[in-house]
């Protein structure tokens, strides 16, 4: 029993060290600042426990430690930050403090933020996020059915029809949409390199970070960038800025202080020229879109990469840059659901 609970202690250290194992990395548990503290302890004083769970009901922690997780993801970074960079921050704070902002609460079957729902069809379970304000536009050709999409009407016409259909349907349509399924039965990595370009030469005294991502693990990556010492500038569209302008600014300002701002209008070539430009000058690239979205304004990472020696692009994706996963739409909720996780609750 003694054996077993320090080993659940050491989780936050351990996946630290994996993670840096897999860069390549030497380090050692002497090197690695975790927190020594059981998951359940972790995820309660979270907040996140009041996340998880029917709305009527108690809370549910979920079986995999994922607070041991995001701190170990914390601590590995800290071990290459300068010292102090995190000395504020905790994984588990980290995965919090959006819903603690905006007050979000456990919803069962729907996201605590209201954009995601589970979904019975003829056959199991999917999940549908409308995170964007024309996603409900897209309903009809969806469920190949004009009489409504809200509520009752909704649920109808999904429980005639396939998991397989409406997956397939959905992402042709560009909906984020998941089946409710186990957890991958293989063990996957945490990233891949898809593209490797030359070294730049040495000497660069301060690294620019260009941000072109939205809403949360794109703003979140580079304000830790930040923190590191990074020159951040972020880079929204004049005609679809960054989401999350929508929700509280607290969290808005959270993520961004301090970091510089370019709004560009993407759709003119005087636009997409400076955001050549602004790539040029970039260390790293960090943009979370589906590649097909960049390559239409003529931003091709490859070619980035090859041209611009030492440039380090950073793609958050939600299953990938390979055919046909990378033009799959994901957010946070429902890539949950892909992953198994609503399956394991």
């Amino acid at each position: 029993m003694s054996a077993r609970s320090d080993s659940v202690h050491e989780l936050a250290q351990r996946y630290a060290l994996q993670l840096l194992h897999a860069l390549d990395v030497s380090a050692t548990a002497d090197t690695i600042i975790a927190p020594q503290v059981h998951p359940a302890r972790s995820w309660a004083h979270s907040g996140l426990m009041a996340l998880t769970g029917f709305a009527d009901g108690a809370p549910l922690m979920c079986p995999l430690p994922l607070i041991a997780c995001a701190d170990g993801a914390l601590a590995a970074l800290a071990s290459l930050a300068p010292p102090g960079a995190f000395d504020d921050l905790s994984g588990a704070g980290l995965l919090a403090e959006r819903a603690a902002i905006a007050g979000h609460t456990r919803n069962g079957a729907i996201s605590p933020g209201g954009s995601c729902r589970l979904l019975t069809t003829r056959d199991g379970q999917i999940a549908l996020n409308l995170a964007r304000d024309d996603d409900r536009a897209l309903l009809p050709a969806w469920l190949e059915d004009e009489r409504g999409t809200d509520g009752v009407l909704l649920d109808e016409a999904v429980r005639t029809q396939t998991m397989h259909d409406l997956i397939e349907r959905g992402r042709q349509l560009g909906l984020a949409v998941a089946p409710l399924v186990p957890p991958p039965s293989r063990q996957t990595p945490w990233f891949t390199v898809t593209h490797q370009g030359s070294r730049a030469a040495e000497g660069k005294n301060k690294t620019r970070v260009l941000d072109l991502s939205s809403l949360w693990a794109g703003p979140l990556c580079g304000h830790l960038l930040q923190r590191c010492g990074a020159e951040v500038i972020k880079v929204e569209s004049l005609q679809r800025p960054d989401g999350a302008r929508r929700g509280p600014p607290e969290f808005f300002d959270l993520l961004n202080a301090g970091k510089r701002s370019v709004t560009l209008e993407f759709e003119s070539p005087r636009g997409r020229q400076q955001l050549r430009a602004l790539i040029a000058q970039a260390d790293i690239v960090i943009e979370a879109s589906r590649p097909r979205a960049l390559r239409q304004m003529g931003i091709v990472a490859e070619t980035l990469i090859d041209e611009n020696p030492g440039l380090t692009w950073i793609s958050l994706s939600g299953y990938g840059r390979g055919e046909p996963q990378e033009n799959w739409i994901a957010y946070g909720d429902d890539a949950g659901v892909a992953a198994g996780l609503s399956y394991l609750m």
